[in-house]
Parts: structure tokens; sequence; C-alpha cells
């Protein structure tokens, strides 16, 4: 089970939609379409702007209302903001029935459902500032080689470590894992009793991260292309297959945790591979246990993680599409996406924002300094459903036959482009 924590923020409960890997929806209405974009054109009117989004609670919702009515009181165009409770169901029933929000969050695995059905206006060209996202998440947010939507913020994956156990095994901060050797040895030093030296779900969610280590990943990084049953892809779960069989790697519900933060909090973990969202986590539940975050081990590729995100989408059909884009310009700007980073904690989407996020958080500078080589997961239409069915495959990955695994992934990847 995919498990979402708010980033940095203690106490909230990540909601549907935020950091992706959400169920798809359905619903979509095939006869919108952007109008005046052929023309490069947007509509525009008097309408007030409505702004749909999955909140993962009360201080991200604020805080998004905050920003929108001090965009709204300098740009006169009035805003509301609505927090969902089903953000996909909503988003579906809106373009159902013709009338949408105008702006809303997207996570990146519906973001194609979204797309192909003309339901959005490829606007990311448009924006000022479009050359300051980073270039993965564009891609994440690319569809028939339009830049469609702005990412609105993302995470990476890290390894976590418990400092307590880790000096406990005479282990020093020289021994912190770079590569897959290393890893195996300081989780062989870490597994005593009833402590597991690495603890991770079985999802590709997590696994995924060392696909790009030895090179691979299921899709190419624009989802037009199947990779699943690659060499580097074998070469990567043989690895994790080896370290289950050994003892020193188990999957959360083999010690009956539901996620890796939960086992990491429990100390059933000395380590574990999670994003940004753990540290709310820690903070909320496990104040007491003592941890670093620091980057993935390198594969034989070098280095290599999963992100994670979501875009500010914009309805083809809302009839004030300019204001629209400009809104998102701000929401996206850097003192915007770090004034949110306070609030709630996310990661910003642009580059020039980073500096600032490493400053106000030093200790989890991992999380952002690895956006440079991050790799997107599968955004094809169809392709959530795929990694949910090599998901339940992976759960017996211990004693699993890798080369059928990665076999039908292919196959069930490759009938979504033809």
């Amino acid at each position: 089970m995919q498990r979402r924590i708010p980033r940095l923020a203690a106490g909230l409960v990540a909601a549907a939609g935020v950091l992706a890997l959400t169920a798809c929806g359905s619903g979509f209405s095939g006869s919108s379409s952007p109008s005046g974009s052929a023309s490069g054109g947007l509509t525009s009117s008097k309408s007030a702007l409505t702004v749909l989004i999955g909140s993962s609670g009360d201080a991200e919702t604020a805080a998004v209302k905050q920003q929108v009515a001090a965009w709204s009181k300098s740009s006169g165009t009035k805003a509301t903001v609505q927090a969902a409770s089903d953000l996909n169901q909503q988003l579906s029933q809106g373009f159902a029935s013709g009338k949408p929000a105008d702006v809303f969050y997207l996570g990146a695995d519906t973001f194609a459902n979204y797309a192909k059905q003309g339901s959005l206006l490829a606007y990311g060209d448009q924006l000022k500032n479009k050359d300051d996202y980073y270039p993965a998440l564009v891609k994440s947010f690319t569809y028939d080689g339009k830049f469609t939507c702005a990412p609105k913020d993302f995470s990476t994956l890290a390894l976590e470590i418990n400092t307590k156990l880790w000096d406990a095994a005479g282990l020093k901060d020289s021994d912190v894992p770079t590569t897959w050797d290393q890893l195996k040895t300081v989780a062989q030093k870490l597994t005593k009793g009833k402590v597991t030296g690495l603890v991770t779900s079985n999802e590709y969610q997590r696994l995924g991260a060392f696909m790009t280590e030895a090179g691979g990943n299921l899709m190419n990084d624009t989802s037009t292309k199947a990779t699943a049953d690659s060499a580097a892809n074998k070469q990567a779960l043989t690895y994790v297959q080896s370290g289950l069989k050994d003892g020193w790697w188990k999957f959360t519900k083999d010690v009956g945790a539901g996620w890796g933060g939960e086992a990491f909090g429990k100390q059933q973990a000395a380590m574990t591979i999670e994003g940004n969202w753990i540290t709310g986590a820690m903070k909320s539940d496990y104040p007491d246990v003592d941890y670093k975050v620091v980057p993935l081990p390198a594969g034989p590729a070098g280095k290599g993680t999963l992100q994670f995100t979501n875009c500010w989408g914009i309805a083809a059909d809302s009839p004030n599409q300019a204001a629209a884009v400009k809104l998102v310009e701000q929401l996206t700007s850097s003192d915007d996406q770090l004034a949110f980073a306070k609030a709630f904690g996310p990661m910003p989407s642009i580059q020039s924002a980073a500096d600032g996020w490493k400053q106000a958080y030093p200790d989890f500078s991992a999380f952002i300094d690895s956006a440079d080589y991050a790799k997107g997961v599968p955004t094809a239409v169809g392709s959530t459903d795929v990694v949910t069915d090599l998901n339940s495959k992976l759960a017996s990955l211990k004693t699993a036959d890798i080369g059928a695994i990665l076999s039908t992934a292919q196959k069930n990847l490759s009938a979504l482009q033809g």
C-alpha cells in the first residue's frame, strides 16, 4: 500500500492526489477543447476563478487560500479556493458536468488521462518562468510534445538512518553507504534481534529507485516506450531479492507495518527509503527517534531516485484562462513556493527556490539535491493499473521469478502504446 505522509508538516494526513500515484479518474468530458489555443490566445472574462485542491490538512488549505487571496487583491480578479474531499472524483464530476474548476491540483499519474480527453489547457510554454522548472518535472507534465501544466511541487526518495542504532552498531559518518555493496554491508551490521537493517514497502514506487540506479525504469522519460524488461531492471530487482533472502532487507508487510515510516518510527527498521513526507510523520508520531537523511546509494549506472509530483491544471473550458495562467505563475513563484514550504512542507518545483529551501531545511537537503538525477514514474494513460498489478507481484519478490514479473509488466505497458 502506498502511504502518503505530509512533508515536513507535523500532524497532517496527506490528501489523495498529493505527490501523485492516486487512482485514475473517470467520466472525463471528451468535448472540451482549449479555447483560442490554436492561435496561442487565451480566453478572458470578468468571471471569478475557482481553485480546487487536494489538501493535506488545515495548514495547506489556509496557505493556499492566503496566497490566492493576495494574488486576487493585487490582480483585481476574484478567486475562491475549495479543498476537495475526493479530488479525483470531484475533478471527474466537474468535467463531466461541463463546469470544471478553473485551476486545480493534478497528479502526474492521472494527468495524461485528462490531457488525452482534451480537458486541459496546454499553457506551459506561455509561462514566464517556464525555464525555471526542473526539467524532469516538465517531462512529467508534457503530453503529445506540449508542456501542459506547471509543476506545483515535488518529492524525491532518500535513505533515512536511525542514528542511535547506527552508533550502537559501531558505524561512523564515513560508513554512510554510497554504493549498493556498502548498503548491504551496513544493513547487515544493523540487523540484530527485532531490528532489520533496511525495511521498505514492496512497491515499484520505492524499489523503482534501484531500477534508475542500475540505468533503467519502467518506461522512458517521456512515458512513450515500455522498458520494463531491461537488463538494468532485472539487475536491480535481483539485488533487492538477494537482500530479502539474506534477511538484511524486509518489506513492511513482513514486519507488520503499513509503510516504511511506521517501521522506521517503531525502530523495527534501522533504515528505510521514503520521500520528504516522512519528516512530518516523524515529528508528529515519533518525535523521540533521532535520524538523518542521506542520498540513496549509487548503483551500477550511478546515482538515482524516483520523483513524485503534482501540477496546477487549468481547464480548457475555463472562461478566464488568461487570469488562471497569471495565478499559476504567482503560485509557482519562488516567494509563494517558499511560503508553502514553511506552511506545510512541499519542495519547490523551480530551481531558483532550491537554495532558499535548503537554508530553511538543511537537514533534509538530500531530498532536493537529488532532483538533478531523479526520474519520474510512468504517466502514460493506463499505467497506474499496470503499476498496481506489478506491485502485487513484487510483494512475493523474495521467491519470485524476476524475469516473469518484468516480462508481464513490459507486455502490459507496451499495450498502452498501441
